[in-house]
C-alpha cells in the first residue's frame, strides 16, 4: 500500500502473496502456476518464479536469500537515475542467515541505497526453529550495519503498515536502508504432507484460533466502526469468485507452444 509500480520488490520462493499485494494480475498468476500460455512468465517460470517487471515484481526466487542482492541493484538504479523508487527485499528467518543477505545489508548501507529488508520470521525455516538457528537479534544485526531496525507483530496489519511506511518514506527521502523484523507464526506445514513432528501437539490449532491476521483485522475494524461486516463479507465473496474464475480459466488454457521453448533464455542487448 506504500508502494507504486515505480518501486520494486524481490520475493522468496513462496511469493504468491507478495505478487498479489504488488498488483500482479491474479488470472495471469494462476496460469503461470498451472504452466499455461498467458501466464505472467508465459507459463515457463511456474509457481516459484512468478515475476512481472511492469508491476515492479522482480520475481519469486528459488534461491534462499537470492532477493537481497537483486534489490541492491534495483535500489542503485533508482538512486542513480533519480526515479524516487524504493526497493524491498523479503527473506524468511532461514534466508536471513544467508551470506547474500548480510552482504546486501552492508552494501546497501555503504552506498546509502533506498532499500528496505523485511525478515518474515514465522518461527521455522522448514523444520528448524528460528529460536535455535538465528543468533542474536535481527534488529541489532541491522544496527550493527549502521541502519535502523524495528521489530513488528506480523499478525497485526496496522502495525506492519506503519512500520513499512516509516521505512519506505525514509528510503524515499534519501536517508538510506533499514530493516523490518516481522514476527509471526506459521499455521501450516512447510509442504503438503509435512507431518510436523517438530511442533508441539495442539500448537497449530491454538495459533489459527488466536493469530489469524484476517480475523484480527476484522475484529479491529469492526470494534472501531471502520468497516461494516457486510462490506468485509462482500470482499470475501468477490475474492472467492475471482479465484474460481482464475482457476477455471487456467485449467482450460493451452500449454505454451513448442516454439516458445528457446525464447526468453538470453537477453538481447
Amino acid at each position: 500500500m506504500n508502494l507504486g509500480d515505480n518501486d520494486t520488490i524481490a520475493s522468496t520462493h513462496r511469493g504468491h502473496g507478495h505478487c498479489i499485494a504488488k498488483g500482479c494480475d491474479v488470472a495471469g498468476m494462476m496460469k503461470e502456476i498451472y504452466g499455461r500460455a498467458g501466464g505472467l512468465c508465459g507459463g515457463k517460470g511456474g509457481s516459484m518464479h512468478i515475476a512481472d517487471l511492469s508491476k515492479g515484481m522482480l520475481g519469486a526466487n528459488g534461491i534462499v536469500g537470492g532477493g537481497p542482492p537483486l534489490i541492491c541493484g534495483a535500489a542503485l538504479s533508482a538512486k542513480t537515475l533519480k526515479t524516487g523508487g524504493v526497493a524491498i527485499a523479503f527473506v524468511g528467518d532461514g534466508g536471513s542467515n544467508q551470506g547474500t543477505t548480510l552482504e546486501s545489508l552492508n552494501l546497501a548501507k555503504i552506498w546509502n541505497l533506498p532499500a528496505v529488508f523485511v525478515v518474515e520470521d514465522n518461527g521455522y525455516a522448514e523444520s528448524t526453529a528460528s529460536a535455535w538457528s538465528v543468533g542474536g537479534s535481527q534488529v541489532k544485526r541491522a544496527e550493527g550495519f549502521g541502519m535502523p531496525g524495528t521489530e513488528v507483530n506480523g499478525h497485526d496489519f496496522f502495525a506492519v503498515y506503519e512500520a513499512a511506511k516509516t521505512a519506505i518514506d525514509r528510503a524515499r527521502a534519501g536517508e538510506g536502508p533499514s530493516l523490518i523484523h516481522s514476527r509471526l507464526d506459521r499455521h501450516y506445514g512447510h509442504f503438503e504432507g509435512d507431518a510436523q513432528t517438530y511442533r508441539a501437539p495442539g500448537e497449530q490449532d491454538r495459533l489459527k484460533a488466536e493469530t489469524d491476521c484476517l480475523t484480527l483485522f476484522r475484529h479491529r475494524v469492526a470494534e472501531t466502526s471502520l468497516l461494516e461486516a457486510e462490506t468485509l463479507d462482500g470482499i470475501d465473496a468477490e475474492v472467492g469468485a475471482l479465484i474460481d474464475r482464475a482457476v477455471a480459466g487456467s485449467e482450460s488454457a493451452p500449454p505454451p507452444p513448442a516454439g516458445d521453448l528457446l525464447t526468453d533464455v538470453y537477453v538481447s542487448y
